[in-house]
Order: structure tokens, then sequence, then C-alpha cells
């Protein structure tokens, strides 16, 4: 019989513990901001489409938090100052307005309203100080206004009273900020109801985590990070203690029953982390199916998933279909996300139109049905056989740097899916009912691993993040040397744990992802561990006061994650903060002398690769730096086309020598651009590009990968860039290095 080609979305929805356990209150705002814009609506929006079924993944912790804003409980600094008369605010308070009361994405939360946008151009344009010398205390209570007001999500831009105060624009008042907070809490009450009520009516199925989003194999045995990366630096203390793991099962499926009247059947295991060691305690508690990343698919079958150029996997069948696990405690189910796909969504789409944003997905899934079909051997037009695609992302931070939040991107992409004959969206719990794994996966040859790289290095192995587990294992030592300390007799000490044991700590420490927050999520932790010993009556080692690490950022990092920029010169500081840097002035060699290039700023996203260029105040260009910016392609162990770059006086040394495949000429007077491809014989071809070029206070550059003709998904490549004066070599960046990148 035919069938469509089944799609299950599954949206994690989380936050870390915010609520500090020596102080009492919550240090950050962000399940109180996120819930009045991220997770009803996103179920709201669907329910306007009944035939669309999809899973949400709602995590402990963040269930018990909304539950203390709702209950009133719960504050925060951001809303303390919010619900503060403004003529008591010191200076000190002000200064911390100033410079956090515009967190967020100011394209698509602060811009569209005039008065936000007109105080946030006022600290950009004329500095934190001006705005403390010279803003009056209607500027401070409109901004606690609209830090609040902005995060509502348009899809309750309806209500009357939000209506009032979006029109209103200015002049907010005490009153007005305290009316806002209670519309806060009234959203954020709804949130734990209508999840509920849509998995009764079958629309949804809400699955859990554990409880506090540990990494459940590093609970296991801290040594699991050396199953992907064999040389792998491990803590000095071996942290092993999987007696948690069942622990925070427990606590994870009590809280569901208690919200939802039944038991869990699905789990998204933190950061979609799996090992064969925590497999028998998941299949003890009673859970169905689990989801993980299509990295750890491939490593357990030792298979690489090739894709085309245009991101298809070319073997489809290994990924879309669900596997069964064999445990001593029962059978699992797992299914496997494509990355790509969920990446598209959380990190691409938000900068294309919506309708288009919609249109790729659409054809993406409609392409992987034609492989499918193709590969039939009996050459039928129709599905022979029940698949699965599953796509599973974080449902919340990526709307953030959509425009209305993505509503018109998910009312245009469910549109299209509802009147689509051959694409069903289906929950992962009803797929399986109808079609039960038979594909075994050998449960002890599961690969360890994540979402990230099919590895553990985002949560172990740097040196901040050992650093961390080793004040973690050595209060856990301290905990379980009173066995008197029992969950009964003293919760507190058992909650603490819990707490530090969350992955989001480790997840910031180190290298590999940096926000300004990083110093909060280090005191946090510590302030878990800290509660832990003064739980147990025990003496807070100097260590657990002390920073884990230096919070100060290097100068000079990798990308921390995609990012998409808009090209227009302008260096907006949000666009590329996620972006890698290489510092050029002050280093030696060429540039040295005249310092006039400062920095480099570059990242990707599925669509460009991004390239910035800063220059110093009063650079002119023909004058105090060449005119000409060549940007050159180098592809290591790929066998195609080479040649030399084409400039003159290049020096006979690396990485001016090497033979390169893609160049893109600017010039920077004029902002023309060509595009080059090697052919044989070392010659170059002209091609035509995309390329977009901007120069003003700084150059941004983004080259389409459509431009970059044979070049697929996920190779890793180098560039490099010349200065150039009428062809002729001046001077090359970075000096000593070539720059990384990687193809989504």
């Amino acid at each position: 019989m035919p069938y469509p080609l089944y799609v299950a979305f599954i949206w994690h929805q989380h936050q870390p513990l915010y609520k500090s356990r020596t102080a009492g209150q919550y240090r950050l705002p962000w399940v109180r901001l996120h819930g009045t814009k991220d997770y009803l609506d996103l179920i709201l929006i669907l329910e306007q489409f009944p035939k669309l079924h999809q899973t949400v993944n709602l995590v402990p912790s963040l269930m018990m938090q909304i539950e203390d804003y709702v209950a009133g409980t719960a504050f925060d600094p951001y809303l303390t100052l919010a619900l503060s008369p403004e003529d008591t605010l010191d200076q000190e308070q002000k200064q911390f307005i100033i410079e956090h009361f515009f967190d967020g994405n100011h394209r698509t939360l602060i811009d569209p309203h005039p008065r936000y946008a007109e105080l946030y151009y006022q600290r950009q344009n004329n500095g934190r100080e001006w705005c403390l010398e010279h803003w009056s205390m209607q500027d401070y209570s409109d901004l606690l206004a609209w830090h609040n007001l902005a995060w509502i999500d348009p899809l309750f831009w309806g209500d009357p009273e939000i209506s009032q105060w979006l029109e209103q624009g200015r002049g907010f008042t005490l009153s007005d900020r305290q009316r806002i907070y209670s519309k806060q809490k009234e959203i954020l009450s709804h949130i734990i109801p209508h999840h509920r009520k849509m998995q009764e009516t079958g629309q949804l199925e809400v699955i859990t985590t554990p409880y506090t989003h540990p990494i459940l194999p590093l609970l296991a045995d801290t040594n699991a990070g050396r199953v992907a990366v064999p040389d792998m630096a491990l803590p000095n203390f071996r942290f092993q203690w999987p007696e948690d793991i069942p622990r925070h099962l427990t606590r994870a499926k009590q809280m569901y029953w208690e919200r939802f009247g039944c038991k869990p059947r699905g789990l998204w295991p933190s950061e979609q982390s799996v090992s064969p060691a925590i497999l028998p305690e998941v299949a003890a508690q009673e859970f169905e199916w689990l989801v993980s990343d299509e990295a750890v698919l491939g490593w357990t079958l030792k298979h690489f998933f090739h894709r085309d150029g245009h991101g298809n996997v070319l073997e489809p069948e290994k990924l879309y279909r669900p596997y069964r696990l064999e445990t001593p405690n029962g059978n699992l189910s797992i299914v496997f996300r494509d990355h790509r796909l969920s990446d598209l969504i959380g990190f691409t789409y938000g900068v294309m139109e919506p309708e288009a944003a919609a249109n790729d997905l659409v054809s993406h899934l409609e392409a992987i049905a034609h492989t499918l079909k193709s590969h039939q051997s009996d050459g039928t037009t129709t599905l022979e056989q029940p698949w699965l695609v599953t796509i599973a992302l974080d449902g919340e931070n990526c709307w953030e740097y959509y425009p209305l939040d993505g509503k018109p991107f998910l009312e245009a992409l469910y549109q299209k899916l509802s009147d689509h004959s051959e694409i069903e969206l289906v929950t992962v719990a009803e797929f399986l009912d109808q079609f039960p794994a038979t594909e075994t996966l050998p449960a002890d040859t599961l690969h360890s691993g994540s979402w990230v790289d099919g590895n553990f290095t985002t949560w172990i192995g740097d040196p901040a993040k050992n650093r961390a587990w080793d004040l973690l294992t050595q209060a856990r030592a301290v905990l379980a040397a009173h066995p008197e300390a029992t969950e009964e007799t003293n919760p507190e000490a058992w909650e603490a744990l819990y707490a530090a044991e969350g992955s989001d700590w480790f997840w910031w420490f180190g290298e590999g992802h940096s926000s300004n927050q990083d110093a909060m999520f280090d005191q946090l932790f510590r302030e878990h561990l800290t509660a832990l010993y003064a739980a147990l009556n025990e003496p807070i080692p100097p260590d657990v006061r002390r920073p884990v690490e230096d919070h100060a950022r290097a100068r000079s990092h990798g990308p921390d994650s995609f990012i998409s920029p808009m090209i227009d010169g302008r260096a907006d500081e949000q666009d590329w903060d996620k972006a890698g840097r290489i510092e050029v002035g002050g280093a030696r060699g060429t540039m040295h002398r005249s310092s006039k290039v400062q920095r480099l700023w570059y990242g990707v996203d599925h669509l460009n690769f991004y390239l910035r260029v800063d220059f110093a105040s009063g650079t002119r260009i023909g004058v105090d730096i060449p005119p000409e910016l060549h940007l050159l392609w180098f592809y290591p162990n790929r066998t195609m086309h080479n040649s030399p770059a084409p400039l003159a006086d290049l020096p006979d040394e690396a990485p001016m020598n090497y033979l390169f495949h893609h160049h893109l000429g600017i010039n920077l007077r004029t902002g023309d651009r060509w595009l080059q491809e090697a052919s044989d014989h070392f010659q170059w071809h002209n091609c035509p590009t995309q390329a977009q070029v901007a120069l003003d206070t700084c150059l941004e550059v983004a080259v389409p990968w459509a431009d970059l003709r044979d070049v697929e998904p996920d190779w890793a490549l180098r560039v490099v860039v010349f200065l150039a004066d009428e062809g002729r070599f001046v001077a090359n960046l970075p000096e000593n290095a070539l720059i990384p990148v990687q193809v989504p």
C-alpha cells in the first residue's frame, strides 16, 4: 500500500535552573521572558492546523520555574527593577538597566518598536555614560516597560491591554509596568495546561528530559568522553555515579505524572546524549522511545551520511526510520534527527522571506521522498514503506531571529504541510504504535555521543570544563560520605546536587560558547555546590568560592555558532557576536607596520560564507591600504583543478604559494567584485557571482555557497585574504594562518 512521507517535529523547551540556592532568588529572567514569547504561541499556532501532529519536550527544570513565576514566588533582578519606582533607582541600578535591558536581537525585538529603538540607538550612538547623564526618569520607566513588552509574542498583541500598551509607546508608569507583569503571569499560567489539553486531544505528544538536564553518559562515567575522542584530556577525578541516572529519570517521571496525569512515553536525553550505559536505566523507567542525532547513528553504523549539493541525504533508508535497542530491562525505540533540516530552522530560515523558507523546507521533504521512491526496486511512484523524517531542535531561541517571532514562517509552513497530500506530520509515539521499529541496533554498540559532532567535547575535555567536573566530583563524594543525608531527610543537599549536575554550566565553560552572562553561569554553578556543602554542614572548599575561569574573552577565537549578518558595511555588534575573530593590528609582519586592518571576523550559515574586515579609524582606501582585496579558497585533500593566486609579485612562501580553487576579487574603491574558478593548466575562468559587498565603517562580504561550485556539505576548507594594488600582491591576512571554515 502507498504511504505518505511521515515527519516528526520535536521541539525542545528548556531553561537551566536560574534560582540561586544560596540567595533564594532567580539570577536571570529567561524563563519569564521566553515564557511570554515562545512556549505557548508555538502550540497555539499549531492548534490552528488540526491535521498536523507534533511532539514537544518540556524539561522539568523549565516547568518548575514557570510555576514559580505563576505563583508569584519567583523574582529576578530584571523583574525587581521593572517593579521599582523609577525615582528610587540608584546609579548602579541605572547602569545595570542601560547595560542589560536591551538584551535581545535588536532587529526583531527592538527596532520594530519606535520608542524602544529610540532608547537603544541613543545608547549605541552616544554611549552608556551619555545615557547616565542625560536620561530622564521617564526614559528609564519606558525602558523598563519595553524590555518586558517586546518579549510578549505577537500572537498576543490582539489582547486589548497589550494592544493599548503597544500603541501608547511612551509615558509608562509604575502602574503600567505592574499590569504588564500581571499579563506575563497570565500568559505563563496557560503554558502547561494547554500542553496537557492538546495532548489529550491527540494533536500533541509531550515528552520529558532527565530532571535538571544532565548529560547522563557523563554521570555514568566521565571516561565516556574518550569513546569519540580517544586522546581527550579528562578531569583529574573520575565522575562515576550511575546511580544518579535513575534519580533524575524518576524525578522527571513524577513531575510529568503530576502535571499530565499519565506516564511520559518519550525521553529527550539531555543534548541528545546517549551511551550503552544509560539504556537499561531508561528502559527500567518504562520509557518507550528516545531521540538522538544523525551523528550518533553514523558513528554507530560506522557510516558517514553523504549529502548532495542541495544538502539532502544520499542514503535516506538508514536515517529516516526508527531503530530498536534491546536492553536487559526491555526494548527501546530510538529515532535520529536530520541534523541539517533541524539547523535550517534553527539558524538559517530566520533571514529568509517566510514563504521562501517554508517552500525550501517542504522542497527538502519532497526531495527525500523522491530519493526514497527512486531507490525502490519495483519502480513505483509512491512510497511502499513507512519512513519517518525526524526534525528535532531547540524550540525557543531561534525565534528571536525571525520576524514576528517566527509566526509568519510557521503559519506558511503549516499551511503548506496541511495542504500536502504526500506528507503527514505525526507524533513519534503514534508512528511507533502503527509502525514499530524493525531494525535492531545492538545496545552495546550504540555510540556514546551527543548532537554536537557525535561527541561530548562541548561539556568535558577543556581545562575549564574539567575544573568544573572536579569540583562536582568532590562535592558528590562529600554527599556520599553522609549516608544519613537521604533525599527524604536532606532534600536540600540532593536538590543542590541535581542542579549542579545540569549540562548548561559546562556548556558555557571554556572554549566553544560564550555570552555576556558567562560569569553568572559560573556563579550559579558554584552557588549550587555551595548550597550542597551548606546543607551538609561541611566547610566550603576555597576553589568553590573562586570563579572556575577568567571570563575575559580571548581576543582571537573561533565561531560560537552560525551567523547571518546584514551586509551593510556598518559592523552591527549583534550580527557578529557569534562569529570567529582574528586580531591583525599589532601582529608582527607587514600589517604591523601600518595596523590599518585591525581584525577579521568570519562565519557561516547554510546560505553564505561571511567575512568582515575592520579598519582603523580614518583609513583611506588606496592611500593607507591597497585598493584591492582578494579572497582565495584552499581545499585541503580534495581532488580538483587548482591554480596559483592570480596576482603578480607573490612571495614563494606559504600560504601565498598555495594552489587555490576559487577566487573572489573586490575593488574597495568601486565595490566591483569578480569570481573565478580554477581550471586545467593552472588557468582561471570567470563565473557569475551573487556575492554581496558593502563598505562603510568596515568591509562586509557574503559569498553564497551556490557561487562556490563543487563545494559539498560538511567539507572543511581554508580561506586567505590578500591585499593588492593593480593586481600586485602587497600583504596577506591573517599573516600566520588561514581562516578555517566548515561548510554546513
